[in-house]
């Protein structure tokens, strides 16, 4: 198969016409992109660091206006399981559109509707589905944050939450309250573990057993200051937080602590849900099941939709007590559906764990060979390199132990990655983690191109950045060989 799967057919007829008119396309980019800046609000993010024009996508290709092909392993996200345009999600959409049903149907009940909560109902932890609840909420994960939050305060009469450093769970008021940015509020913060900045300076299973004892004796001090809360609230693996995934022995004491004190628990699984990180949900990794699971980007299949699902215990809410207009978004709901069963049968999440690894152990090669990359990290197809100032004066987390993170290599990398047609984002404390979040259905060769596109890219920026480099080599295959064959 190709690196870049070609673009969706276009007619003879216009073909002609498209070449007649490509002469002139660099000054139409220019004119949308400068309309754009013009236009839009500042709060725009990633058109600032990618400044191309989509005009058509498959698979894990963009192709734009100007005709360069990308390699999108941004993938919305995290949105696009399957890819751009995958032939499902699309035979999904227009059976849906050639039916004549309706598109905008408020809660009431569909056979379309109907057919996506089976389908998710039948990817969920077991222990969960058989008693669980369904909250269409707006579209967007935050509105699913926001409706998860009010539904624990609802149930449980409490008001206080548990969250976490690095955390983040959306831009609407409660949910940002809960994530790692906000100032000023009524939510406590829990340090979350992690190995390459542990907040307790020893990493590794101590690091998280510090982490588990904190929690614990915060919720039983008396003289704390917190209140039993309505709800702890956690993301299996940090994705903005820079692709830090929760040990899970540590998730486990997370589940135990809650549930002795009757707090629910809260897995926000917005980014790391089907199949993303190797198993369906990412909390099925240590096995434990949540009260609330909050879920978006994927499961509308490319589309937006969001819910929330719970323990029916939870379910305390009022008829019209959380509402939105657009929760029956029809079409998100086929081409959820669509993409929730093609990922389940065809077994991507075992796909992304095992091709996952591989790039993981190829990147870990790299690293060797660049001092700039100071810890490579994730799970399954959530993939996070944190690049470092090795040499820096200032110290960085816990003194002279974890060099300072360099977002100015990070936003070098970037770029040099989408001038050899790489998209990829950046996250983490200072914005020093390149992520990669390449669909579920890439296959061996598009994973080697894109290491190697990132390997060139690394080396490229730091030629530039530093001018005596440490790299001694760029290309990942020195070290570490092929990805290996598909299985």
């Amino acid at each position: 198969m190709a690196v870049t799967e070609p673009a969706p057919a276009v007619p003879p007829a216009a073909q002609a016409h498209q070449r007649d008119r490509r002469a002139g396309e660099g000054g139409a980019i220019e004119g949308i992109l400068r309309r754009q800046s013009l236009r839009e609000s500042a709060a725009r993010t990633y058109a600032r660091s990618l400044p191309i024009v989509p005009v058509r996508a498959r698979g894990l290709t963009i192709e734009g206006a100007d005709g360069r092909r990308y390699l999108d392993c941004l993938s919305g996200a995290g949105t696009l399981a399957l890819g751009h345009n995958h032939p499902v999600v699309l035979e999904a959409i227009k059976k849906v559109l050639d039916s004549g049903a309706p598109l905008h149907v408020l809660d009431l009940a569909t056979p379309v509707k109907d057919a996506f909560t089976t389908e998710l109902f039948a990817t969920l932890p077991a222990a969960l589905a058989r008693d669980a609840r369904i909250q269409f909420c707006g579209p967007a994960g935050t509105d699913a944050v926001e409706a998860a939050l009010k539904l624990v305060r609802t149930a449980t009469g409490r008001r206080g939450l548990l969250s976490f450093t690095g955390a983040y769970h959306g831009m609407t008021a409660g949910a940002l309250d809960a994530s790692g940015g906000a100032t000023d509020v009524r939510v406590t913060r829990l340090p979350y573990p992690q190995n390459y900045r542990c907040p307790f300076g020893v990493g590794g299973e101590r690091g998280a057993e510090l982490s588990a004892r904190w929690t614990e004796n915060l919720l039983d001090d008396p003289k704390s200051g917190v209140p039993t809360p309505a709800a702890m609230i956690l993301e299996p693996v940090q994705g903005e937080g820079g692709v830090i995934p929760a040990p899970d022995v540590w998730l486990r004491r997370m589940r135990e602590i809650t549930a002795a004190r009757s707090i629910p628990l809260i897995a926000d699984e917005v980014q790391t849900g089907v199949g993303r990180t190797g198993a369906f949900w990412a909390v099925e990794h240590s096995g434990i099941v949540p009260d609330v699971m909050v879920l978006s980007k994927a499961i509308g299949g490319s589309l937006p939709l969001a819910v929330i699902v719970y323990r029916s215990e939870l379910d305390a809410w009022e008829p019209g007590a959380h509402a939105g207009t657009f929760r029956g978004n029809q079409l998100a709901m086929a081409a959820g559906a669509a993409t929730l069963a093609y990922v389940r049968e065809n077994r991507l999440a075992d796909r992304a764990a095992t091709l996952g690894a591989r790039m993981l152990g190829r990147l870990q090669g790299l690293a060797a060979a660049h001092p700039c990359i100071g810890d490579v990290r994730g799970r399954g197809l959530m993939i996070g390199v944190e690049l470092v100032d090795p040499d820096s004066e200032e110290p960085g987390d816990l003194g002279a132990a974890v060099p300072p993170a360099d977002p100015a290599l990070a936003t070098a990398v970037q770029r040099e990655c989408l001038d050899r047609g790489l998209i990829v984002e950046l996250g983490g404390r200072h914005s020093g983690v390149v992520r990669l979040l390449p669909p579920l259905t890439l296959t061996d060769e598009q994973a080697e191109a894109v290491l190697d596109r990132f390997a060139d890219a690394l080396a490229a920026a730091e030629r530039v950045h530093r001018p005596a480099p440490h790299a001694r080599g760029t290309r990942l295959g020195n070290d570490t060989g092929p990805i290996g064959p598909s299985h």
